[in-house]
This record gives C-alpha cells, sequence and structure tokens, in this order.
C-alpha cells in the first residue's frame, strides 16, 4: 500500500472508531506524514522492517530542530497512537512504540489580562461601537464580550448557530473537543452585545452563504478563526498587550476563580476533561490564596 493509501485508512479510524475532532485528527495525520518523510530518507522501503531506534531518531531529528518539550510529549503520543493501530491491523508485528515515555510538560503559567486591563479592553470597543454605530464594530464587540463570557475556544465561538443561543437563560451551547457539547452561561453584557449584534448588524452581513451562523464574516459566510484571532489582537493592543482569544479564555477562567468560583464550576465551563488541567489556574492568583488561607485558617 502506498503512502497515501495508509494515510487514508489512519484518518478514518481516527474519525470513525476514535470520533476525534477534525482538528485532532489533523495533527495526528501530521504527524504521520512527518514520520514518513523522516523513514523515507533513511532508506526504509518495507513498512515492516520498522523498529523503535527508527521512531526515537525521528524524535531526536524533531528536537535538534527545536521543537518544544511539549510538542515531543505530543507527537509520542500520536506515535504510540499509530504503531498500535498498525499492529492490530498486521502492519507491524509488533507495537514498536509502546514503550515510549511521554516526558512530563513544564507547567507555565498562561498570560492572562488583569481585571482592569479586560474592563479597559471592553470599554475601547464599546467607545468605538458608539462612535461609528457600524456593523463591523457591534460584531467584533460581541464576539470579545462573548469569549470572554464564556472562556470558549475561538472554533466553538465561530461555530455557533442561532440554535445554540438560548435567551431565556442567558447561555450557548458549544461544541468542544472530542464533538462534546456543554451549555455555557454569559452574563448580562455579553448578551446585551450580540442582541445588538444580531438586530443591527448581523442582517448588514447576511446573505445567501450565511445559513444559521451566527457571526459572519465580511462576505457572509460563518466567521473563520483567522478573522476572530485578528479581532482579539486589536481590541487587546488597546490595553498595551499583544492577545489571541485563547488568551481571554485564560483570563475568563482566572477572573471566574479570582471571583469565589469553584474548581469543578470552571472546568464544566472550560470543557476540560481532567480537573489537572483546569488546576493551574490557581497558581495564577496568590493573593487570592493569600486571602483564603486568612480567613479559613485559625492561626492565619
Amino acid at each position: 500500500m502506498t503512502d497515501a493509501g495508509l494515510i487514508a485508512q489512519y484518518e478514518e479510524h481516527l474519525a470513525i472508531d476514535c470520533n476525534l475532532a477534525d482538528n485532532s485528527i489533523r495533527g495526528y495525520v501530521s504527524d504521520l506524514q512527518s514520520f514518513l518523510a523522516h523513514i523515507e530518507k533513511l532508506n526504509i522501503t518495507e513498512f515492516s522492517d520498522l523498529e523503535l531506534k527508527h521512531v526515537r531518531s525521528w524524535l531526536a531529528n524533531l528536537q535538534t530542530t527545536g521543537a518544544a518539550r511539549s510538542t515531543l510529549a505530543r507527537r509520542i503520543v500520536s506515535m504510540r497512537a499509530f504503531t498500535g493501530w498498525a499492529y492490530r491491523n498486521g502492519w507491524l508485528s509488533s507495537d514498536i512504540a509502546a514503550s515510549l515515555v511521554v516526558p512530563k510538560p513544564h507547567r507555565t503559567l498562561p498570560d492572562v489580562l488583569n481585571q482592569n486591563d479586560a474592563q479597559q479592553m471592553i470599554d475601547a470597543l464599546i467607545e468605538r461601537n458608539v462612535e461609528t454605530h457600524a456593523a463591523k464594530s457591534r460584531r467584533d464587540l460581541a464576539i470579545v464580550e462573548v469569549l470572554y463570557a464564556s472562556g470558549a475556544r475561538v472554533s466553538e465561538i465561530c461555530g455557533l448557530d442561532m440554535r445554540d443561543l438560548d435567551q431565556s437563560r442567558q447561555t450557548i451551547k458549544v461544541l468542544g473537543k472530542g464533538n462534546k457539547e456543554r451549555v455555557v452561561p454569559l452574563g448580562g453584557p455579553a448578551m446585551t452585545a450580540i442582541n445588538d449584534y444580531l438586530s443591527k448588524a448581523r442582517p448588514e452581513f447576511a446573505n445567501e452563504l450565511s445559513g444559521d451562523a451566527i457571526f459572519l464574516g465580511s462576505r457572509g459566510k460563518r466567521i473563520d478563526q483567522r478573522t476572530v484571532r485578528e479581532i482579539v489582537y486589536r481590541a487587546t493592543a488597546e490595553v498595551g498587550v499583544k492577545m489571541g482569544p485563547h488568551g481571554l479564555r485564560h483570563s475568563a477562567a482566572t477572573h471566574l476563580l479570582e471571583g469565589g468560583a469553584d474548581l469543578r464550576t470552571v472546568q464544566e465551563i472550560l470543557g476540560h476533561s481532567s480537573l489537572a488541567t483546569t488546576q493551574i489556574y490557581t497558581h495564577v492568583s496568590p493573593e487570592r490564596l493569600k486571602s483564603a488561607y486568612d480567613q479559613a485558617h485559625p492561626r492565619a
């Protein structure tokens, strides 16, 4: 079988058997393509000749080209998934990558806006909206308000349809990683901004290409992630920061915890599968930890 045929079969496995999201599938396939290109340079012509040393050679090459520790960890996970599948389907005589150990990633604190900067960012967008009354200004304000209010991923915001907005409950239903749906609350300001956009701005963008999408681009199609990133970069530049949508997600989580939300609630809002992922935000605000200690410990 050709490399293309192998990749197609593996991609089908990831989509149907594993039910992975499109972004995850693209990542796994990209890793496989990189590995296949590497073993071609090693003159490996028979797939059955693959050994663990060839996988290690690929990883070592990635490391020498500057791949981050987190990238190497993801590549190892990806390769273990592939060789396990190849072994089960008779492509390999053994699962050659099963013994690879994933390095523990360095936990780095995410960059976040403080609450004053977040407010100033929103205020600048509101001011621009008042000055221009332009459809684009209304849309951009609504997008930033919803991102910051919900902590949703940029892909989740771009994927919103009209039916996903519940006006009475002030919530949105988003489709997260692994095609898992969750309902996320929105605050009053975000609901005001999104309703203002829907009534006064969306009709100016909408055409026969719009479908049921809430947020639209300049040509009437569903807005794309690149455009949303540009909107957020411009908004955060107002407070002297270069931050994308994921930074607003980090900021939302941090500010929820600073306001007294418990970890389990924040986990549900963000759609984290593991509480350990959410726990990183507890390290962002030592002031909150000190305050809780002072209030709770009898010898504080």
